[in-house]
């Protein structure tokens, strides 16, 4: 009697703990689902009252009002794409490389004041980007890069978190395989390149995913150190276009545009999670 009583109480709560997962699911999913819907929807479906939550026939009409929105303008949309394909791309390279080295550095040459340097590198942590923002706009403007690529750009090269995910990863790698390099003959920047970072695939994978998704999706940093039209990243853009003139009318492309920011990383989360969450095991930040 109590072993059967024991199956069925873990049953159910197996049972609920799945209700809980999917009714969680279905919450986040939906705004989703309805941002995607809302793209493919003809004009007339998207002024229906009430208004349908899922789209009776798809049309690509939203995506091409989309694309034509800024045909009066003298910046075509395709440049907003561009910009921020350029500047994520750009910071996913430099961060990989600045980020790995040092990471590399503080964990297995062990410098005076690494210890010293690595705390201000966790107490960096503790500060989201707007916090900073002020003092790094004054450092931009001082350097006569407001307006500019390099704007976009610096600011995001050298992150804590990519420094601390890479670390950590670096740790767990035994000091006898880079003397065994070095019996071989191997240089330092051979060892870097052949070996620490062939055996580190999953960490600057996942470096390399969230740092693009981080950049891609970024609002803030266009809006402060951009001026200029030509310098508009997509998300920006897709705002700009949100406050503009005859917004109602509008509707579908904006959420055609939503849909473009969205489409991207999603796609590269789905493709690479397990690669992120075996990151996430070896460097001791799961939990």
């Amino acid at each position: 009697m109590t072993v059967n009583y024991a199956k069925f109480a873990a049953r159910f709560n197996r049972g609920l703990l799945y209700l809980v997962m999917i009714a969680l699911v279905g919450f986040t999913a939906m705004p989703i689902i309805y941002m995607v819907s809302t793209a493919f929807k003809p004009l007339d479906e998207l002024f229906l009252y009430p208004p349908r939550f899922f789209v009776q026939k798809p049309t690509m009409r939203s995506f091409y009002d989309l694309l034509t929105a800024t045909d009066s303008s003298i910046v075509p949309f395709s440049r907003y794409i561009f910009n921020s394909v350029f500047v994520s791309i750009t910071i996913v390279a430099a961060s990989l490389f600045v980020c790995s080295l040092g990471a590399y550095v503080l964990s297995k040459f062990k410098p005076p004041g690494a210890g010293f340097i690595f705390a201000v590198i966790l107490s960096a942590l503790m500060f989201s980007p707007q916090v900073t923002q002020i003092p790094t706009y004054l450092i931009v403007s001082n350097l006569g890069l407001v307006n500019t690529y390099w704007a976009l750009i610096l600011p995001k090269v050298a992150v804590a978190f990519n420094i601390f995910l890479m670390k950590q990863f670096f740790d767990q790698i035994p000091d006898a395989l880079i003397e065994a390099a070095h019996i071989d003959g191997a240089s330092e920047w051979k060892i870097f390149w052949r070996v620490i970072m062939a055996v580190s695939k999953p960490a600057w994978a996942t470096l390399i995913i969230f740092t693009f998704i981080g950049n891609w999706n970024d609002y803030f940093s266009a809006l402060v150190f951009t001026t200029s039209e030509t310098m508009k990243t997509l998300p920006l853009a897709i705002q700009t276009l949100a406050g503009g003139p005859g917004v109602v009318a509008r509707s579908g492309a904006l959420a055609a545009g939503t849909f473009l920011i969205t489409l991207p990383p999603i796609l590269i989360f789905l493709l690479f999670q397990k690669l992120i969450m075996n990151t996430m095991v070896h460097s001791g930040i799961k939990s």
